[in-house]
Protein backbone atom coordinates (compact mmCIF):
# COMPACT_ATOMS: atom_id res chain seq x y z
CA UNK A 1 0.00 0.00 0.00
CA UNK A 2 1.49 3.45 -0.71
CA UNK A 3 0.51 7.11 0.99
CA UNK A 4 0.16 10.11 -0.56
CA UNK A 5 3.09 12.62 0.25
CA UNK A 6 4.95 9.30 0.52
CA UNK A 7 3.10 6.03 -0.52
CA UNK A 8 2.92 2.88 0.96
CA UNK A 9 2.44 -0.56 0.71
CA UNK A 10 1.29 -3.57 2.33
CA UNK A 11 -1.20 -6.74 2.19
CA UNK A 12 -4.61 -5.31 2.68
CA UNK A 13 -6.88 -5.11 5.37
CA UNK A 14 -10.39 -4.31 5.31
CA UNK A 15 -10.27 -3.17 1.61
CA UNK A 16 -13.72 -3.10 -0.67
CA UNK A 17 -13.54 -2.44 -4.14
CA UNK A 18 -15.69 1.03 -3.05
CA UNK A 19 -12.15 1.78 -1.46
CA UNK A 20 -10.11 2.29 -5.00
CA UNK A 21 -10.02 5.53 -6.80
CA UNK A 22 -7.61 4.67 -9.60
CA UNK A 23 -6.81 1.47 -11.01
CA UNK A 24 -3.34 1.63 -12.92
CA UNK A 25 -1.50 -0.91 -15.08
CA UNK A 26 1.60 -1.48 -16.81
CA UNK A 27 1.93 -3.37 -20.22
CA UNK A 28 3.96 -3.52 -23.30
CA UNK A 29 0.72 -4.18 -24.93
CA UNK A 30 -1.14 -0.83 -24.20
CA UNK A 31 -3.28 -1.12 -26.89
CA UNK A 32 -5.44 -4.02 -25.12
CA UNK A 33 -7.25 -1.28 -22.72
CA UNK A 34 -5.79 -3.36 -19.88
CA UNK A 35 -7.20 -0.70 -16.87
CA UNK A 36 -10.55 -0.58 -17.81
CA UNK A 37 -10.64 -4.55 -18.35
CA UNK A 38 -8.63 -5.30 -15.21
CA UNK A 39 -11.23 -3.03 -13.42
CA UNK A 40 -14.34 -4.42 -14.73
CA UNK A 41 -12.79 -8.19 -14.33
CA UNK A 42 -12.11 -6.74 -10.48
CA UNK A 43 -15.65 -5.35 -10.19
CA UNK A 44 -13.85 -2.01 -9.57
CA UNK A 45 -15.25 1.08 -11.13
CA UNK A 46 -12.72 3.41 -10.37
CA UNK A 47 -12.70 7.03 -10.93
CA UNK A 48 -9.70 6.55 -13.21
CA UNK A 49 -8.12 4.12 -15.26
CA UNK A 50 -5.19 4.61 -16.78
CA UNK A 51 -2.62 2.26 -18.86
CA UNK A 52 0.99 3.37 -18.81
CA UNK A 53 3.96 1.49 -21.07
CA UNK A 54 7.54 2.50 -20.89
CA UNK A 55 8.80 -0.48 -21.96
CA UNK A 56 10.85 -2.42 -19.19
CA UNK A 57 10.39 0.02 -16.35
CA UNK A 58 6.58 0.29 -16.94
CA UNK A 59 5.69 -0.95 -13.61
CA UNK A 60 7.77 1.91 -11.17
CA UNK A 61 6.67 4.42 -13.64
CA UNK A 62 2.77 3.20 -12.87
CA UNK A 63 3.97 3.46 -8.83
CA UNK A 64 5.12 7.02 -9.80
CA UNK A 65 2.24 7.96 -11.59
CA UNK A 66 0.12 6.38 -8.89
CA UNK A 67 2.18 8.20 -6.47
CA UNK A 68 1.38 11.52 -8.36
CA UNK A 69 -2.57 11.48 -8.23
CA UNK A 70 -2.31 10.74 -4.68
CA UNK A 71 -0.21 13.57 -4.07
CA UNK A 72 -1.99 15.98 -5.98
CA UNK A 73 -5.50 15.06 -4.40
CA UNK A 74 -7.09 13.36 -6.76
CA UNK A 75 -7.33 9.81 -5.12
CA UNK A 76 -6.74 8.57 -1.96
CA UNK A 77 -6.36 4.99 -3.03
CA UNK A 78 -5.03 3.20 -6.13
CA UNK A 79 -4.13 0.15 -7.16
CA UNK A 80 -1.12 -1.03 -9.25
CA UNK A 81 -1.10 -4.03 -11.49
CA UNK A 82 1.95 -4.76 -14.01
CA UNK A 83 1.28 -7.54 -16.57
CA UNK A 84 3.09 -9.42 -19.85
CA UNK A 85 3.47 -12.38 -21.88
CA UNK A 86 6.31 -13.97 -23.06
CA UNK A 87 5.66 -12.96 -26.37
CA UNK A 88 6.07 -9.25 -25.44
CA UNK A 89 6.56 -6.44 -28.49
CA UNK A 90 9.38 -4.65 -26.34
CA UNK A 91 11.33 -7.76 -27.08
CA UNK A 92 13.08 -6.21 -30.22
CA UNK A 93 12.88 -2.50 -30.53
CA UNK A 94 12.18 -2.18 -34.25
CA UNK A 95 11.33 1.37 -33.88
CA UNK A 96 14.69 2.21 -32.80
CA UNK A 97 16.24 2.71 -36.94
CA UNK A 98 19.79 3.69 -34.81
CA UNK A 99 20.22 -0.16 -33.98
CA UNK A 100 20.24 -1.12 -37.62
CA UNK A 101 19.88 -5.22 -38.20
CA UNK A 102 20.69 -5.53 -34.50
CA UNK A 103 17.52 -4.92 -32.90
CA UNK A 104 17.38 -7.27 -30.07
CA UNK A 105 18.35 -6.39 -26.87
CA UNK A 106 21.21 -9.39 -26.75
CA UNK A 107 23.93 -6.72 -29.00
CA UNK A 108 23.43 -3.70 -26.52
CA UNK A 109 24.22 -5.89 -23.77
CA UNK A 110 27.31 -6.90 -25.33
CA UNK A 111 28.50 -3.51 -26.30
CA UNK A 112 27.79 -2.54 -22.29
CA UNK A 113 30.38 -5.60 -21.73
CA UNK A 114 32.58 -4.90 -24.27
CA UNK A 115 32.77 -1.43 -23.07
CA UNK A 116 33.35 -2.12 -19.27
CA UNK A 117 35.96 -4.47 -19.93
CA UNK A 118 37.91 -2.17 -22.15
CA UNK A 119 38.10 0.28 -19.40
CA UNK A 120 37.80 -1.72 -16.27
CA UNK A 121 39.49 -4.98 -17.06
CA UNK A 122 35.71 -7.18 -16.09
CA UNK A 123 35.80 -10.51 -17.27
CA UNK A 124 33.25 -13.17 -18.09
CA UNK A 125 33.67 -14.97 -15.08
CA UNK A 126 32.95 -11.84 -13.23
CA UNK A 127 29.39 -11.35 -15.66
CA UNK A 128 29.04 -15.09 -14.50
CA UNK A 129 29.30 -14.43 -10.69
CA UNK A 130 25.88 -12.36 -11.31
CA UNK A 131 24.22 -15.29 -12.96
CA UNK A 132 25.49 -18.10 -10.54
CA UNK A 133 24.37 -14.74 -7.01
CA UNK A 134 20.97 -14.49 -8.76
CA UNK A 135 20.09 -17.78 -9.69
CA UNK A 136 21.16 -19.62 -5.84
CA UNK A 137 19.21 -16.27 -4.23
CA UNK A 138 16.14 -17.33 -6.56
CA UNK A 139 15.76 -20.64 -4.64
CA UNK A 140 14.27 -18.67 -2.05
CA UNK A 141 11.63 -17.10 -3.88
CA UNK A 142 8.36 -18.80 -4.72
CA UNK A 143 7.58 -17.31 -7.67
CA UNK A 144 11.05 -18.02 -9.44
CA UNK A 145 11.36 -18.69 -13.04
CA UNK A 146 13.95 -21.18 -12.50
CA UNK A 147 14.26 -23.85 -9.80
CA UNK A 148 17.44 -24.63 -9.39
CA UNK A 149 20.99 -22.42 -9.40
CA UNK A 150 23.91 -22.58 -11.57
CA UNK A 151 27.39 -22.49 -10.50
CA UNK A 152 29.62 -20.18 -11.95
CA UNK A 153 31.21 -22.64 -14.36
CA UNK A 154 27.79 -23.63 -15.67
CA UNK A 155 27.52 -20.23 -16.23
CA UNK A 156 30.25 -20.18 -18.66
CA UNK A 157 29.70 -22.93 -20.08
CA UNK A 158 26.29 -22.37 -21.08
CA UNK A 159 25.38 -21.24 -24.69
CA UNK A 160 27.06 -18.54 -26.58
CA UNK A 161 25.23 -15.58 -28.01
CA UNK A 162 28.20 -13.09 -28.51
CA UNK A 163 31.72 -12.64 -28.06
CA UNK A 164 30.97 -11.92 -23.95
CA UNK A 165 26.96 -12.70 -23.44
CA UNK A 166 25.79 -16.20 -22.80
CA UNK A 167 22.43 -17.68 -21.92
CA UNK A 168 22.15 -17.77 -18.59
CA UNK A 169 23.80 -14.22 -18.54
CA UNK A 170 20.20 -13.45 -19.86
CA UNK A 171 16.95 -12.70 -17.60
CA UNK A 172 14.03 -15.18 -19.61
CA UNK A 173 11.00 -13.44 -20.64
CA UNK A 174 8.12 -14.84 -19.38
CA UNK A 175 4.08 -14.93 -18.33
CA UNK A 176 3.94 -12.54 -15.19
CA UNK A 177 1.61 -10.39 -13.18
CA UNK A 178 2.28 -8.32 -9.65
CA UNK A 179 -0.03 -5.85 -8.05
CA UNK A 180 0.21 -3.59 -5.16
CA UNK A 181 -1.60 -0.94 -3.40
CA UNK A 182 -1.43 2.65 -3.02
CA UNK A 183 -3.30 4.93 -0.44
CA UNK A 184 -2.93 8.61 1.25
CA UNK A 185 -0.96 9.13 4.41
CA UNK A 186 -4.73 9.15 5.56
CA UNK A 187 -6.35 6.32 4.43
CA UNK A 188 -3.79 3.55 4.99
CA UNK A 189 -4.57 3.65 8.50
CA UNK A 190 -7.53 1.79 7.90
CA UNK A 191 -5.29 -1.17 5.68
CA UNK A 192 -1.87 -1.48 7.93
CA UNK A 193 -0.26 -0.42 10.94
CA UNK A 194 2.74 -0.41 9.67
CA UNK A 195 3.04 1.32 6.36
CA UNK A 196 6.30 1.63 3.72
CA UNK A 197 6.78 4.71 2.41
CA UNK A 198 8.19 5.59 -0.56
CA UNK A 199 10.73 8.22 0.42
CA UNK A 200 12.56 8.90 -3.14
CA UNK A 201 11.83 9.14 -6.26
CA UNK A 202 13.96 9.67 -9.17
CA UNK A 203 13.07 9.36 -13.33
CA UNK A 204 15.03 10.12 -16.24
CA UNK A 205 14.93 9.39 -19.54
CA UNK A 206 17.68 10.65 -22.43
CA UNK A 207 15.90 9.57 -25.83
CA UNK A 208 14.41 7.17 -27.73
CA UNK A 209 17.45 5.80 -29.41
CA UNK A 210 20.41 4.22 -28.07
CA UNK A 211 22.90 6.36 -29.90
CA UNK A 212 21.96 8.43 -26.96
CA UNK A 213 24.29 6.93 -24.77
CA UNK A 214 27.42 9.00 -24.40
CA UNK A 215 29.59 6.23 -22.40
CA UNK A 216 28.33 2.51 -22.91
CA UNK A 217 30.33 1.47 -19.77
CA UNK A 218 27.72 3.71 -17.29
CA UNK A 219 24.07 4.22 -17.81
CA UNK A 220 23.47 8.05 -17.35
CA UNK A 221 19.67 7.76 -16.58
CA UNK A 222 20.40 5.57 -14.16
CA UNK A 223 22.98 8.14 -12.34
CA UNK A 224 20.62 10.66 -13.15
CA UNK A 225 17.60 8.78 -11.90
CA UNK A 226 19.35 7.95 -8.31
CA UNK A 227 20.90 11.41 -7.81
CA UNK A 228 17.11 12.57 -7.74
CA UNK A 229 16.06 9.97 -5.48
CA UNK A 230 18.43 10.12 -3.05
CA UNK A 231 17.81 13.68 -2.69
CA UNK A 232 14.06 13.24 -2.80
CA UNK A 233 15.00 10.87 0.04
CA UNK A 234 17.50 12.97 1.89
CA UNK A 235 19.19 9.32 1.74
CA UNK A 236 22.68 8.42 0.47
CA UNK A 237 24.21 5.36 -0.83
CA UNK A 238 25.40 3.99 2.52
CA UNK A 239 21.96 3.97 3.98
CA UNK A 240 20.27 1.11 1.35
CA UNK A 241 20.17 -2.16 3.36
CA UNK A 242 18.89 -3.97 -0.03
CA UNK A 243 18.63 -3.11 -3.32
CA UNK A 244 16.37 -4.68 -6.28
CA UNK A 245 18.23 -3.74 -9.65
CA UNK A 246 17.60 -4.21 -12.99
CA UNK A 247 19.49 -7.02 -14.06
CA UNK A 248 18.60 -7.75 -17.43
CA UNK A 249 21.68 -8.53 -18.25
CA UNK A 250 24.76 -9.94 -15.79
CA UNK A 251 26.77 -6.82 -17.24
CA UNK A 252 23.96 -4.43 -16.17
CA UNK A 253 23.77 -5.46 -12.41
CA UNK A 254 27.16 -4.76 -12.29
CA UNK A 255 27.07 -1.25 -14.07
CA UNK A 256 23.97 -0.43 -11.87
CA UNK A 257 25.59 -1.07 -8.38
CA UNK A 258 28.34 1.62 -9.55
CA UNK A 259 25.68 3.92 -11.52
CA UNK A 260 23.72 4.23 -7.99
CA UNK A 261 26.86 4.36 -5.93
CA UNK A 262 26.59 1.23 -4.01
CA UNK A 263 30.21 0.35 -5.60
CA UNK A 264 32.97 2.29 -6.47
CA UNK A 265 33.33 3.08 -10.60
CA UNK A 266 35.02 -0.20 -12.03
CA UNK A 267 34.33 -2.25 -8.70
CA UNK A 268 30.75 -3.45 -9.15
CA UNK A 269 32.51 -6.96 -9.67
CA UNK A 270 34.33 -7.29 -7.12
CA UNK A 271 31.13 -5.98 -5.09
CA UNK A 272 29.02 -9.17 -6.29
CA UNK A 273 32.06 -11.89 -6.09
CA UNK A 274 31.92 -10.97 -2.33
CA UNK A 275 27.82 -10.88 -2.23
CA UNK A 276 28.15 -14.70 -4.58
CA UNK A 277 31.07 -15.65 -1.66
CA UNK A 278 29.25 -14.86 1.69
CA UNK A 279 26.35 -15.47 0.31
CA UNK A 280 24.92 -12.10 1.27
CA UNK A 281 21.70 -11.17 -0.23
CA UNK A 282 21.67 -7.48 -0.17
CA UNK A 283 21.40 -6.77 -3.61
CA UNK A 284 18.60 -8.44 -5.85
CA UNK A 285 17.42 -11.37 -2.58
CA UNK A 286 14.61 -12.18 -4.19
CA UNK A 287 16.91 -13.68 -7.48
CA UNK A 288 17.18 -10.21 -9.91
CA UNK A 289 15.50 -10.46 -13.33
CA UNK A 290 17.63 -13.36 -14.31
CA UNK A 291 16.75 -15.49 -11.27
CA UNK A 292 13.01 -14.46 -11.10
CA UNK A 293 12.25 -14.14 -14.98
CA UNK A 294 11.30 -11.02 -16.49
CA UNK A 295 7.81 -10.03 -16.78
CA UNK A 296 8.40 -6.87 -18.42
CA UNK A 297 5.18 -4.98 -17.55
CA UNK A 298 5.31 -6.62 -13.91
CA UNK A 299 9.06 -6.56 -13.41
CA UNK A 300 9.34 -2.82 -11.58
CA UNK A 301 5.85 -3.87 -9.91
CA UNK A 302 7.48 -6.98 -8.62
CA UNK A 303 10.65 -5.58 -7.36
CA UNK A 304 9.10 -2.81 -5.56
CA UNK A 305 7.06 -5.49 -3.64
CA UNK A 306 10.24 -7.18 -2.61
CA UNK A 307 11.30 -4.20 -1.11
CA UNK A 308 8.09 -4.26 0.73
CA UNK A 309 8.76 -7.22 1.69
CA UNK A 310 11.91 -6.93 3.24
CA UNK A 311 11.58 -3.75 5.28
CA UNK A 312 8.83 -4.90 7.00
CA UNK A 313 10.50 -8.35 7.58
CA UNK A 314 8.50 -11.43 5.97
CA UNK A 315 10.98 -12.60 2.98
CA UNK A 316 11.36 -15.81 4.56
CA UNK A 317 14.72 -17.48 3.71
CA UNK A 318 15.54 -14.55 1.56
CA UNK A 319 15.37 -11.58 4.14
CA UNK A 320 18.07 -9.37 5.04
CA UNK A 321 18.41 -8.71 8.52
CA UNK A 322 17.25 -5.64 10.04
CA UNK A 323 16.57 -3.89 6.87
CA UNK A 324 15.27 -0.45 7.05
CA UNK A 325 15.56 1.23 3.86
CA UNK A 326 15.26 -0.31 -0.03
CA UNK A 327 16.29 0.77 -2.98
CA UNK A 328 14.61 -0.14 -6.67
CA UNK A 329 16.31 0.27 -9.86
CA UNK A 330 13.91 -0.22 -12.78
CA UNK A 331 15.11 0.81 -16.51
CA UNK A 332 14.10 -0.04 -19.88
CA UNK A 333 15.75 0.21 -23.50
CA UNK A 334 19.78 0.16 -23.11
CA UNK A 335 19.20 2.64 -19.86
CA UNK A 336 17.85 4.75 -21.81
CA UNK A 337 15.38 5.40 -19.37
CA UNK A 338 15.62 4.97 -15.52
CA UNK A 339 13.30 4.83 -12.26
CA UNK A 340 14.77 4.76 -8.95
CA UNK A 341 12.49 4.53 -5.95
CA UNK A 342 13.82 4.72 -2.15
CA UNK A 343 11.37 2.95 0.52
CA UNK A 344 11.58 3.30 4.30
CA UNK A 345 10.48 1.45 7.17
Amino acid sequence: MISSMRPIFDKTRNLSQEDIDVVLTSTNANEKYLASIVSELAGISPRIAHSVESLCNSGTNCIVSAFAYISSGLADVALVTGAERTDSPGLVLSWDKSRGKYKHPIFWSSLFASSHMRKFGTTLEDLAYVSAKNHRNGLENPYSFFDRSYSVGEVMRSKTLTDNVRLLDCSMPCNGAASILLASEDAIRQFTDSPVWIAGIGQKSISAGFTKNADLSSMESTVLASRDAYSMARKSPKDIDVAEVHDAFSICEIMALEDLQLAERGKGSSLVRELHDTNCKKVNPRGGLIGTGHPLGATGVAQTIEGFYQLQGTAGGRQVESAKTALIHNMSAAATSSTVLILQA
